[in-house]
């Protein structure tokens, strides 16, 4: 299955947005295991970088008005519940402004969850470079004014002519994008009626439209959930029952597939990891320990307070990490 993401669904998911981040750890274990392949045009990579700060600054600048200026009546003053309202107002206040300095460091860093995900959804994608070529063709499809194109740009008609060169013939490709250009002027819940009947044409198989991620979820994520859902259960009873130190590496070996847990996933793995010796009398090993971390990481308020306390006893100091005294770069 071909798949192709446009620039303005990867950047929704660092603003207000219906669909779930969580949901797309799924399609990325997809596309790991071979179910689906990312078409992933260099131009919407340069886009993404080009665009993601200018996102992000946007959701911050609205998340900083979302102040409560709470005005109160002399009547109120005499009432107990009072002083509990200024106390709660305060506290929203000091945790609003912890939060919008949190959101901050993490994407001056690019340690958002969602940059964690998209960066690995690049990674593994199947990436076509710009090419001459391709955008000559689309300085063309502009000049004769065909769509897709807005006010001279380019960036729509390269990607366009991206897929066109590189998605195989007769291959459905499924396409995802909010972008005006690519819909019809009929119906905007269609696809354009000329790039669709080019489409066709040239590669002699559909175009399957969604200007939502969660469209293609409800139509094709139901199989996707079941093959994944079933494969980290039956791991964690692996985990759980594991009867050797050699099995239990073998087991956390294959979780290292699966990016990310449910919540009730989460808890039957560290149930596991503290119930069976067999595993947490290996608990200081590398690969075990680094496992058990990333199980915990972002879901401490969700996993069982007892178990939780438990599991961070047994865990060894996490390694300083190296530092190779030169910046990374940094890409588009």
């Amino acid at each position: 299955m071909f798949v192709f993401i446009d620039t303005n669904i990867l950047l929704s998911f660092y603003h207000f947005a219906s669909d779930d981040l969580d949901e797309l750890l799924k399609l990325l274990d997809s596309i790991k295991k071979g179910a689906i392949v990312l078409v992933l045009p260099e131009q919407v990579v340069q886009e993404f970088w080009r665009n993601r700060e200018a996102k992000i600054a946007d959701a911050l600048s609205r998340l900083r008005d979302q102040k409560l200026n709470l005005q109160f009546p002399q009547i109120c003053k005499d009432s107990a519940l009072y002083s509990a309202m200024r106390t709660a107002q305060k506290d929203y206040e000091r945790i609003h402004g912890q939060l919008v300095a949190e959101l901050t460091r993490a994407a001056s860093q690019r340690q958002l969850k969602a940059d964690k995900v998209i960066e690995e959804l690049f990674r593994y994608a199947s990436r076509f470079p710009l090419q001459d070529a391709l955008i000559a063709r689309a300085q063309l499809r502009i000049n004769l004014g065909n769509p897709p194109g807005k006010n001279g740009s380019l960036g729509d008609a390269v990607n366009w002519e991206t897929l066109l060169e590189h998605v195989p013939n007769e291959k459905d490709l499924y396409f995802v994008s909010d972008d005006k250009d690519f819909r019809s002027a009929i119906d905007d819940t269609q696809f354009s009626q000329f790039l669709a009947g080019e489409w066709r044409q040239k590669k002699s198989s559909d175009l399957r439209y969604y200007s939502r991620l969660s469209g293609f979820f409800a139509d094709y994520y139901p199989n996707i959930k079941l093959a994944t859902e079933k494969e980290i259960e039956r791991l964690i009873g692996e985990l759980a029952t594991s009867g050797s130190f050699a099995f239990t590496h073998a087991v956390i070996a294959k979780f290292n597939q699966y990016t990310d847990f449910t919540n009730d996933q989460a808890n039957q793995i560290v149930a596991a990891i503290i119930s069976n010796n067999q595993v947490y009398w290996i608990i200081r090993d590398e690969d075990v320990s680094r496992f058990a971390r990333r199980v915990i990481q972002d879901k401490e308020k969700v996993i069982n307070e007892a178990n939780l306390s438990y599991l961070r006893e047994m865990l060894p100091e996490p390694p300083e990490p190296e530092s190779s005294g030169f910046d990374e770069e940094i890409p588009f």
